[in-house]
């Protein structure tokens, strides 16, 4: 079955039901409830509200506790592998678009800086009168999604043996959701590297055009100690603060780092190289990331001039039948999108470091 949207018109029955639905994905959330009746829920003035079903919506089977079943094993694998959108999400840097499904361009505006002040003794010297410099910039809203089934018998077996689905294949789904929202972050994706969408082009950490690099040493060249790390790390902070960014700051580190930093920063001494690093002003902590290899480091100041995350729609999981209603299909999905940001004269707080 196709489902697609073309000027405006819908062709498919799951496009159809998304048209008719202004996009809202609970249409495709359908459950049985209580009194056999068929529901959607639906956001009534910010409150979910359970309405019987609507012409635009799909076909139920799954009760409301089958619904809650897959959504918390799908949430509960996704939540590990978030750990830098998590990072940004828990630092309140985001961006909500309601009904992101419906928008497929975030335009966002960047602004130059002006001249600075004037100093006189009377104030009456002429200074320059000038305004900033204002650009638009375009960032595509991409889905991230990754589908599964159930035949329906599989379905009817559960309920009449009043034992729970097996959500093995939900849990593998929306892990793969959460690894790839992740990895665009860190822009290490390549499924969607440097993803590019009506003028616009998706950047993570590591692939910003705009980005500031170093070169630092591998720990296992002649010389290296503990020390080299440390000094390192403080010239990546330097030179963000070059660049005006001020922190604070998380570093971020390869996989390749945890035997070292974990190990004592020195001789008869009480602190681990991890924990000598945190000590320094601004940072606020080390954390390993599983999608950065080898040696790599990371320093992101956290804040809104720099990154925030756009969500259009959180992990979310949708149904909808095929084969006469014999097979149930279900879509895991996201608009999780990582807007890194510069000014314009291309400062920014993200150092990118490599041996």
């Amino acid at each position: 079955m196709l489902d697609f949207l073309l000027n405006g018109q819908a062709h498919g029955d799951v496009a159809a039901k998304l048209m008719n639905a202004d996009f809202d994905v609970n249409a495709l959330r359908p459950y049985v409830g209580d009194d056999g009746r068929t529901y959607i829920t639906v956001n009534q003035d910010g409150i979910a509200t359970a309405v019987p079903l609507q012409g635009n919506a799909a076909t139920a089977t799954l009760r409301k506790d089958e619904w809650k079943q897959l959504d918390k094993a799908i949430i509960k694998a996704a939540k590990p592998r978030l750990r830098a959108v998590a990072d940004v999400r828990s630092a309140g840097l985001t961006y909500t678009i309601p009904n992101g499904i419906g928008k497929t361009v975030l335009q966002t505006e960047n602004i130059g800086d002006i001249n600075p002040a004037v100093v006189s003794m009377d104030g009456l010297r002429e200074g320059p009168n000038d305004r900033p410099q204002i650009g638009l910039t375009n960032l595509p809203l991409p889905i991230i999604h990754k589908d599964f089934s159930f035949s329906a018998r599989q379905i009817a077996t559960s309920q009449n043996a009043g034992s729970p689905i097996d959500t093995t294949s939900a849990e593998l789904a929306g892990r793969r959701v959460a690894e790839e929202a992740e990895k665009l972050l860190l822009g290490v994706s390549t499924v969607a590297d440097q993803y590019a969408y009506g003028g616009g082009t998706i950047y993570g950490y590591t692939d910003f055009p705009d980005r500031l690099t170093k070169t630092i040493t591998s720990p296992t060249a002649s010389g290296w100690t503990a020390a080299t790390l440390v000094a390192e790390v403080l010239a990546m902070r330097d030179q963000s603060v070059a660049a005006y960014h001020y922190g604070p700051w998380m570093l971020y580190t390869g996989s390749s780092w945890d035997a070292y930093l974990d190990d004592d920063f020195k001789a008869n001494g009480s602190l681990t190289l991890r924990e000598r690093i945190k000590k320094i002003g601004g940072i606020q902590d080390v954390r390993r990331l599983d999608y950065l290899s080898g040696y790599t480091l990371i320093m992101v100041q956290m804040t809104s001039e720099v990154v925030r995350e756009v969500i259009g729609m959180d992990i979310t999981t949708v149904k909808w039948e095929t084969q006469g209603g014999m097979l149930l299909n279900f879509k895991v999905m996201a608009i999780i999108v990582p807007q890194i940001r510069a000014d314009q004269n291309g400062n920014t707080g993200i150092v990118h470091a490599t041996v």
